[in-house]
């Protein structure tokens, strides 16, 4: 277990650290936006092309994986959906909240602590997850938003920038060409090499230094009901969704499945409050599930982790 407190303990107290920056030394939140900047369009594209351009083509090519872990993600979604619509009464609010149930941090935190958890054959599923579920949320958020205020914009509008949005998300660009490298051998030079490194250890730290400042700055003020009940849903059901959709479909590589298991372990990512925000709906309450979520998860998600490592993680069925 030491080894476990010992792995996470450094993620987590960079979260704590950036919480306690955010809360003692007063700088408006508008002085994260070129740190925001350099984490979401230069830093983790960087490491996703890194992992992905570094693998051999044909690993790629899991769709049982792919298939169970999308689905688990849609089901946990689902869930929260009915969870919210049932409190607020609002297809917009509801939508946040699914997200706050199935929308894990695998962006800022995900990348970094399953590498170290389970090695660097986690990097293809951490990959392929990211860019799945990216895929499901950000089309689903978009027209349910749509749907909720049908009479500002078409079903077909909203399609449309539902597709630029995807094209230009600087991840699953990354990602794309990461791919596109594996399939072709690209070999950088030397020198880009180097500076594609650099860029990806600087990743995780400054993801979970900014996320700390950010929950820092959104004190928790009110917790509704529905919070806690999206937490366990994200924190403790959307991990058994995918232990069971990865059954079912047939699923049998044991560091492919614990992969899963943790990235779906996660707590909800700062992406909900900034989707709050946006729509301007349900912006108090996703502050506080992404406050409550990450602290109930130095619970949860060490617990998973060390599942993982001392190998108790149960077995798939069905094998």
């Amino acid at each position: 277990m030491i080894d476990v407190v010992n792995l996470a303990l450094p993620y987590f107290g960079l979260i704590f650290i950036g919480f306690a920056c955010g809360r003692f030394k007063q700088i408006p939140d508008t002085a994260l936006a070129w740190m925001n900047f350099f984490i979401i369009y230069v830093s983790l594209p960087a490491l996703f092309y890194g992992i992905l351009a570094k693998t051999p083509f044909e690993q790629l090519a899991q769709a049982r994986f792919i298939v169970a872990t999308t689905l688990a993600t849609f089901v946990a979604f689902a869930i929260s959906f009915a969870v919210g619509l049932g409190v607020r009464r609002r297809i917009g609010e509801a939508t946040i909240a699914a997200l706050a149930g199935s929308y894990g941090n695998i962006g800022y935190m995900g990348p970094g602590l399953a590498l170290a958890t389970i090695g660097a054959q986690a990097a293809v599923p951490i990959a392929l997850i990211f860019c799945f579920d990216t895929l499901l949320l950000f089309s689903l958020v978009p027209f349910l938003m749509a749907l909720a205020a049908p009479q500002h914009v078409s079903v077909g509008a909203i399609a449309k920038q539902v597709m630029r949005q995807i094209a230009s998300n600087p991840l699953v660009v990354a990602t794309a060409v990461g791919v596109a490298s594996a399939a072709i051998h690209f070999q950088p030079p030397v020198a880009v090499e180097r500076l594609l490194m650099f860029l990806q250890n600087a990743a995780a730290p400054c993801a979970l230094f900014t996320l700390g400042v950010t929950v820092a700055l959104r004190p928790l003020k009110r917790v509704p009901w529905e919070v806690p009940v999206l937490a366990v849903i994200k924190l403790v059901v959307h991990p058994l969704i995918v232990f069971l959709t990865l059954s079912l479909t047939g699923f049998n590589d044991a560091l492919w499945s614990n992969t899963a298991i943790l990235m779906a372990s996660l707590p909800p990512a700062l992406n909900v409050f900034v989707f709050g925000r946006h729509y301007d709906t349900w912006v108090e309450q996703a502050s506080s599930s992404v406050l409550l979520g990450t602290l109930l998860s130095v619970v949860t998600l060490t617990t998973v982790m060390w599942m993982v490592k001392s190998g108790h993680m149960p077995q798939l069925l069905f094998h």
